[in-house]
C-alpha cells in the first residue's frame, strides 16, 4: 500500500460491522490520505439520508418505535416488511386490533400484506391478521405522482395544518401553487393511479390524528428518488404528522447497522464539526478532496484510476448495477482486499490482480463488546462472547494490525490502543456530534438515543429550526408499448445478495430464473406459462428465463429477482444522492427459440 497513492485506493463499508470496527476503518483510510470511503447505503438508503436532511435537517427517522405504537394511520410504501421486516409486522397487527388503518403502496400484491400470522400470537397463528385495509398498486416510478395527488387532494379539501405550514415550515407557497396547478389527469396517467382510489387514501388520511410514513427500497431505487422522500416529507407536514409524538417519517433500513456506518464517518465528506473534532483529538491532517461515492469509485475503477480496493464486509460486486461493468472494474484493480465471514458471489466474478481475503469473526461472535445503531437512533452496547473456535480475528483487531503495519504505530494514533473497543468508543464519544454518550457506555451499559435526530416538537434540526418543502416536477413516463418496467426484489430465502434457498413462499416460485407477468402482458405478447424468453435491458440480457403469470403484479410492470437481474440494469442514479435506480429500468422480451431441453438449468447471461 506504501507504493499506492492514497486517492488510488478506495475503501467501502458494510452495514454488517460495528461501528468500531467501521470508525475504526474510516480513520485508517483519512490518515492514509483518501476520502474514497463510502458504504452500502449508497446502493439502499442514501436517497432517504439525503431527502429527509434536505426537509428535516436529519436524515433519519424522526420518532421511536413507541411512536409507531400510537399510530391509527400507517403507510407502508415499496416494501415487503413481511418478508424483511417481520418485527414490523407485529407493530402493524397492534395497530389494525385497536381498528387502525395500514395502507400499503406497492406495484406488486404482496401476500404477507394482505394477511399476516405472527408467530408469537396464538391467534394470529391460527387465524392470521389482516393488514392492509387498502392496497394501492401505482406503476413503478409512479409513487411521485401517487403522493403529488394525494397532497393535492388534501389541498382541495381544506385538510392541511396552516399553522405548521405558515409557522414552521418554508416553501409551502411555491409548493401550494405546484399542487394546484398540477392537472389531474397528468397525476392520474404518470401514477397509473385512478382518481377515486387516491381520493380515497387522501379521505383516509385526512380523518386519521396520528400518521407514520414508512417507507423501503421501492421509494429511493429511482433516478428521482431524493424527490420520492421529499414529497412523502411534505405529505406528512401538510397536516402536521411530524414534529410531535405518535406520527412522523420513517425508513425502514435492512442491514442492522447500515445507519451506524454512516454515522460513524463511513461517507466521502463528514460534517464540519465532526471533521474539525477528529483532526484535532488525534493531532492530525485530514484530506479535504471530495471522495468518490460508492459508484463513483466502481466507475474510477473501471477507468483505471483506482488500484485497491478494500471492502470491511458485504458483496460490493453482488451489489451493483450492470453486473459485466462491475465484474470489469473491480477486475481492473491491482489488489482486493475483502474482509468477510462467509464467501460470496464476489470472491468468485471480482477478482482482482491480486484478491486477498480475509475471514473475520461476526460481530456478535467478537470476544470484545461492540455497538450498533437502530433506524430509530438508538445506539445498543452488545455483550461479547466467547470465540467459539479458533482461526479468525475480530474486524477491529485486524484493522488495528493492519493500520499499525501501515502507518507505523510510533505516529499521532495508537493503533495498537485502538485494538481494544473500548478505547475506540472513547474517542467516538470525543468526536462524533451526538455521540457523546459512547464514553459512558461502558460503565452505564444503557442504549441511548443519539441527540437532534428525533423531532416531537416542531423544531428541526435544520439552520432555521425549520422544515423545508420542496416542489417537485412528475418525470416523463417511460417506454413504450413493446417494454415493461422492471423491478428487482428479494426473495424470502434471501438475505441481501445471499441466496440461501431458490424457493421464495410468498410468491410462490420455485426457482429464481423467472420473470413474474401480469396476465394481460402475457397475452399480449404472445407468451404461455413457462416459455422460456430472452430478458433484454439497456446494460444486458439474460437468456433462458421463465415467464410466469403473476397476477398480483400490475399491467406493465415486471418483476424478476436480485442480485441475478443486475445484469440488465444500467448505471443511473438519482442525481443528488448517486443511488442507482434499481427499480424502474425498461426491459424489452423475446421468446427463445431453442428447445428448453438443450438449455442449460441457470439463466445464460449475454
Amino acid at each position: 500500500m506504501k507504493s499506492l497513492a492514497a486517492d488510488e485506493t478506495f475503501w467501502y463499508f458494510s452495514g454488517r460491522s460495528s461501528n468500531e470496527a467501521g470508525f475504526l476503518l474510516q480513520l485508517f483510510a483519512r490518515i492514509y490520505g483518501t476520502n474514497n470511503i463510502n458504504n452500502c447505503s449508497y446502493y439502499c438508503h442514501q436517497a432517504s439520508g439525503v431527502g429527509l436532511t434536505s426537509v428535516t435537517g436529519s436524515g433519519t427517522a424522526t420518532l421511536l418505535l413507541e411512536d409507531l405504537e400510537h399510530a391509527d394511520l400507517v403507510f407502508v410504501i415499496g416494501g415487503n416488511p413481511a418478508s424483511n421486516h417481520p418485527r414490523l409486522m407485529t407493530t402493524l397487527k397492534n395497530i389494525r386490533r385497536r381498528r387502525g388503518k395500514v395502507i400499503v403502496i406497492n406495484p406488486v400484491v404482496e401476500t404477507g400484506l394482505v394477511n399476516f400470522r405472527v408467530p408469537s400470537d396464538p391467534l394470529s397463528l391460527l387465524l392470521g391478521t389482516r393488514i392492509a385495509t387498502q392496497y394501492v398498486q401505482p406503476h413503478i416510478g409512479g409513487d411521485l405522482a401517487l403522493f403529488t395527488g394525494i397532497a393535492k387532494r388534501i389541498d382541495e379539501m381544506g385538510a392541511v395544518d396552516h399553522q405548521m405550514l405558515e409557522t414552521h415550515c418554508h416553501g409551502w407557497p411555491q409548493l401550494a401553487e405546484f399542487l394546484r396547478s398540477t392537472a389531474w389527469e397528468e397525476i392520474c396517467t404518470k401514477s397509473g393511479v385512478a382518481k377515486h382510489e387516491i381520493d380515497q387514501v387522501a379521505d383516509t388520511y385526512a380523518s386519521a390524528k396520528n400518521v407514520v410514513f414508512s417507507w423501503t427500497m421501492g421509494i429511493t431505487h429511482h433516478a428521482h428518488g431524493v424527490q420520492n422522500v421529499q414529497m412523502i416529507a411534505a405529505l406528512a407536514l401538510m397536516r402536521g404528522m411530524v414534529g410531535r409524538p405518535g406520527s412522523g417519517l420513517l425508513p425502514i433500513r435492512g442491514h442492522s447497522n447500515v445507519q451506524g456506518i454512516g454515522s460513524i464517518g463511513a461517507v466521502p465528506q463528514l460534517k464540519e464539526a465532526f471533521f474539525d473534532r477528529l483532526q484535532n483529538h488525534f493531532g492530525v491532517q485530514l484530506p479535504t478532496t471530495p471522495g468518490l461515492d460508492t459508484l463513483g469509485c466502481m466507475e474510477a475503477a473501471h477507468a483505471g484510476r483506482l488500484k485497491m480496493g478494500f471492502c470491511l464486509g458485504g458483496n460490493l460486486y453482488g451489489s451493483n448495477p450492470d453486473a459485466r461493468f462491475a465484474a470489469e472494474a473491480l477486475g481492473k484493480l491491482q489488489t482486493l482486499v475483502y474482509l468477510n465471514t462467509t464467501l460470496n458471489t464476489g470472491h468468485a466474478h471480482a477478482v482482482a490482480d491480486e484478491t486477498i481475503l480475509l475471514p473475520v469473526l461476526a460481530r456478535d461472535e467478537d470476544p470484545q463488546r461492540t455497538t450498533q445503531e437502530s433506524m430509530f437512533n438508538l445506539i445498543r452496547l452488545s455483550d461479547g462472547g466467547p470465540r467459539r473456535h479458533p482461526g479468525p480475528r475480530s474486524e477491529v483487531a485486524l484493522i488495528a494490525s493492519l493500520a499499525a503495519e501501515v502507518l507505523g504505530n510510533d505516529g499521532p494514533v495508537d493503533w495498537q490502543g485502538l485494538a481494544q473497543t473500548g478505547n475506540i468508543r472513547q474517542a467516538i464519544g470525543a468526536v462524533v456530534p451526538g455521540f457523546e454518550k459512547m464514553a459512558q457506555i461502558d460503565r452505564t451499559a444503557e442504549e441511548f438515543q443519539i441527540e437532534g435526530r428525533t423531532f416531537h416538537q416542531p423544531r428541526f434540526a435544520t439552520r432555521d429550526g425549520r422544515a423545508h418543502l420542496h416542489v417537485c416536477p412528475l418525470p416523463e413516463s417511460p417506454g413504450g408499448p413493446a417494454s415493461l418496467r422492471l423491478m428487482t426484489v428479494r426473495s424470502e430465502g434471501q438475505f441481501n445478495t445471499v441466496v440461501y434457498e431458490d424457493e421464495d413462499i410468498y410468491r410462490g416460485q420455485d426457482r429464481r430464473d423467472v420473470i413474474l407477468l401480469n396476465p394481460a402482458d402475457m397475452q399480449a405478447l404472445g407468451l404461455e406459462a413457462d416459455q422460456l424468453v430472452t430478458v433484454r435491458g439497456e446494460a444486458g440480457a439474460l437468456h433462458g428465463i421463465r415467464a410466469r403469470v403473476f397476477p398480483a403484479i400490475r399491467s406493465g410492470n415486471a418483476l424478476m429477482y436480485f442480485p441475478e437481474a443486475n445484469v440488465l440494469l444500467p448505471r443511473h442514479t438519482d442525481p443528488v444522492s448517486k443511488t442507482p435506480a434499481f427499480k424502474g429500468a425498461m426491459i424489452q422480451l423475446q421468446a427463445d427459440p431453442i428447445d428448453p431441453a438443450a438449455r442449460a438449468p441457470c439463466a445464460q447471461r449475454a
